[in-house]
């Protein structure tokens, strides 16, 4: 029997205590309230619901956000002047530039101009390196949702052999680091895959947790597990003809012979924007 494993109702609880710490450290101490700017180029669909979701996350909690929404033949220069501007405004404790962005814009400049003590999103490199020598510092939100995810839900990761399917700097490369930590949950043996993987199948069927991060809808197939494994997805793929979501598990195949599977949408998703709502809160106590 595979049990789902819900992020909605983790996400839902992991709200109530950033609220609570909100009340404790900030609202009693009559200090002001954790203040995310966003800064959005372009009109993707999905980043602007992504953007929009992560707005209202906010408003929920009891966290300021400010949007900044800049069009798509925007020059990198003009991105850059954005970025400044929050990287000296004291009033914003941590700020994120929704990814991705338009082609003719570098995305290494951008992630390099934000302030480390700002970026929430944990992609600068000075917090990526710090995550990777395990010392404190922003983690990817993403990543931190999974981990998060696993904890709660007391699955060991400690001695278990852990295929990651997608080497992105935002999901692949850095879960892959933080498994392997020591501390838990961590101490996992992790070999990082792709989509150009000669073979997969191999690395996957002696899997005991797979995190399939590959950006292709149905891509691990209930015959490339064992049974019993645990399957991360954290793929959100939008079938526009379909009008629906799908994520990088054939879902069917799967269900029933994994033990533990994370559905799309709710699964790690809303693990993902609670994330980056704890990280923009460490960055307001860290900040003040």
């Amino acid at each position: 029997m595979t049990k789902l494993l819900n992020g909605n109702q983790l996400a839902s609880e992991i709200k109530k205590e950033i609220l609570k710490k909100i009340e404790k450290n900030i609202l009693h101490k009559k200090k002001r309230i954790p203040h995310l700017g966003i800064i959005l180029t372009g009109n993707s669909s999905s980043s602007i619901t992504y953007v929009n979701s992560k707005i209202k996350e906010c408003k929920n909690i009891g966290i300021k956000s400010s949007l900044v929404h800049l069009p798509s033949y925007s020059l990198e220069k003009d991105l850059l002047k954005e970025i400044e501007k929050m990287n000296k405004n004291p009033l914003i404790d941590g700020f994120i530039v929704q990814l991705p962005l338009e082609k003719h814009i570098n995305q290494d400049n951008i992630i390099l101009s934000i302030n480390p003590k700002k970026d929430v999103d944990g992609f600068h490199p000075e917090n990526f390196g710090k995550m990777a020598l395990e010392m404190k510092s922003f983690y990817p939100a993403t990543a931190l949702g999974i981990l998060t995810l696993l904890e709660k839900n007391k699955i060991k990761i400690h001695g278990k052999y852990i295929v990651v399917i997608g080497r992105s700097k935002i999901v692949g490369k850095p879960i892959s680091i933080l498994m392997t930590r020591k501390t838990y949950p961590g101490n996992g043996t992790v070999t990082l895959t792709h989509s150009n993987t000669p073979n997969i199948e191999n690395y996957t069927k002696q899997a005991d947790i797979i995190i399939v991060a590959v950006g292709i809808p149905g891509f691990l197939k209930g015959k490339m597990i064992k049974k019993g494994s645990i399957i991360i997805d954290v793929g959100i793929n939008t079938i526009k003809n379909k009008k629906k979501i799908l994520g990088d598990v054939d879902f069917h195949s799967v269900y029933g012979k994994a033990s533990y599977l994370t559905p799309v949408p709710g699964g790690i998703g809303p693990m993902t924007r609670v994330m980056l709502l704890k990280n923009t809160l460490k960055a307001a106590l860290l900040n003040r």
